[in-house]
């Protein structure tokens, strides 16, 4: 049974994300003094006196919006109130009783749903008691909280866990179903610069409008998980926000955007870097896949807006990819249009591939038959009057395969050996799309 689902609804910047980030502990939602930061709806399970519910972030809900975006929020936050089992309306204590509020509580008493009402920023015992002022609103005692400074919020919650649903305690045979399911899970990051389709991309892939798309660069800030299932195989798909070039970050929310991008390549097992292709390959683009390699992810290169390319060439930009990726060479290229729904299926296809090839192990017989061909094909060098010795190798990882080579000296292997020797493993036994770690490990249970 999943958890029960709460969540946190409210005009622009009353405190919605503060609360999220106090509840889960870490900051999670992006804060910042501005209304309208928080625009697509965030989710995550957090575990409260021993129950776990699903605590869901919206942007600001605006009753009458004037705008295609925040028209677009306002979808994100009603879909977020269908799916609740209980909602906070969350109020700033400070602003009293105003006539946007009133709308909100309209719209939350006509969902049927039950509500809590969270009186926030009652950061003094004065506005502690100026919440009575919000029964007006007809949905019953308000909670004055300051999260913030993380006050009421036990009261906040006792008042949530006793209108959510009780989920039945987990057994022993649950939680390790649960441990093999998450096993079983692929997690891919879409990641790119601004504005190449990124969103328009997961949007496409799940068939629904689940984050915002619009044309204006930088509209997703937050890293927001989806899962899924795709042909038997459960997903979970991880929306980003653009990332820029190390030097050209910019504080405040542009900066947390970009942590929460890399912390996303982070719990991921396989990256769909989107490139505009009418743009080609650019700067950013190489920067984006430096992270990805850094982090030694799966990657799959996503050519968006391909119907816009004028005299499409599949040949010519798999060349041009492979000379600025230069450090990810065998990395899958799949040509897409996110906005026509075209190239989807492949794009799914090819990130599970690579997941596959990440998982892959190798028996110690096979591998050092590759290695003894290899060896005889081109012997290791020399350095100083002294050559180096490569006795056996052993795979000690998977996610991404990693190997381990015992030999005479690592201080002899250079950079262009290894090299030629991780392409010997990879014309024998693929690993395309995924980084291969390799460790040379001195042995001095031979004589040299």
């Amino acid at each position: 049974m999943r958890a029960p689902v709460v969540a946190l609804v409210g005009r622009p910047n009353v405190g919605k994300s503060t609360l999220f980030n106090r509840v889960m502990g870490q900051r999670l939602a992006i804060v910042e003094d501005l209304p309208g930061t928080t625009r697509d709806r965030i989710a995550a399970d957090v575990t409260w006196d021993d129950h776990v519910v699903t605590l869901v972030d919206t942007g600001g809900l605006e009753i009458h919006p004037n705008a295609s975006l925040t028209q677009q929020v306002q979808e994100q936050v009603e879909a977020a109130i269908a799916e609740a089992d209980v909602i906070v309306f969350v109020v700033d204590a400070r602003d009293g009783v105003v006539t946007a509020d009133q709308e909100v509580a309209d719209v939350l008493r006509r969902s049927g749903k039950p509500v809590v009402l969270a009186a926030n920023k009652a950061d003094n015992p004065q506005r502690e008691l100026q919440a009575v002022e919000f029964y007006a609103y007809g949905l019953g005692e308000p909670v004055p909280i300051s999260a913030h400074h993380g006050t009421g919020i036990g009261d906040l919650f006792d008042r949530v866990l006793a209108l959510a649903p009780a989920a039945p305690p987990p057994t022993a045979v649950d939680e390790e179903q649960a441990r093999e399911a998450e096993e079983a899970v692929v997690d891919i990051a879409i990641v790119g610069r601004p504005n190449v389709g990124k969103s328009a991309l997961m949007n496409a892939i799940l068939g629904e409008e689940r984050v915002i798309v619009s044309p204006l660069p930088g509209t997703t800030r937050d890293a927001i998980d989806t899962t899924f299932q795709w042909r038997d195989q459960p997903l979970v798909l991880i929306d980003t926000a653009g990332m820029r070039r190390r030097g050209r970050i910019t504080g405040g929310i542009e900066y947390y955007s970009v942590l929460r991008s890399v912390r996303a390549i982070q719990r991921a097992d396989v990256a769909l870097l989107v490139l505009d292709a009418t743009e080609g390959v650019t700067a950013q683009d190489t920067h984006v896949a430096g992270y990805i390699q850094d982090e030694a992810k799966g990657l799959v290169v996503v050519a968006n807006k391909w119907d816009l390319v004028p005299q499409p060439d599949t040949e010519h930009f798999t060349r041009l990819v492979r000379e600025h990726l230069k450090f990810i060479p065998n990395a899958p290229i799949v040509f897409t249009s996110a906005t026509l729904g075209r190239g989807v299926e492949p794009v799914l296809a090819a990130a599970v591939a690579v997941y596959q090839e990440r998982a892959k192990r190798v028996g110690t017989g096979t591998l050092n038959q590759i290695l003894a061909e290899a060896l005889a094909a081109h012997s290791p060098p020399s350095k100083k009057g002294r050559q180096l010795k490569i006795y056996y190798a052993t795979q000690v990882a998977v996610h991404p395969p990693t190997f381990v080579f015992f030999v005479n000296d690592r201080e002899l292997v250079h950079f262009s050996y290894q090299r030629y020797l991780e392409n010997r493993l990879r014309a024998a036994l693929g690993f395309v799309g995924t980084p291969v770690r390799m460790f040379f490990r001195s042995s001095h249970t031979r004589n040299d």
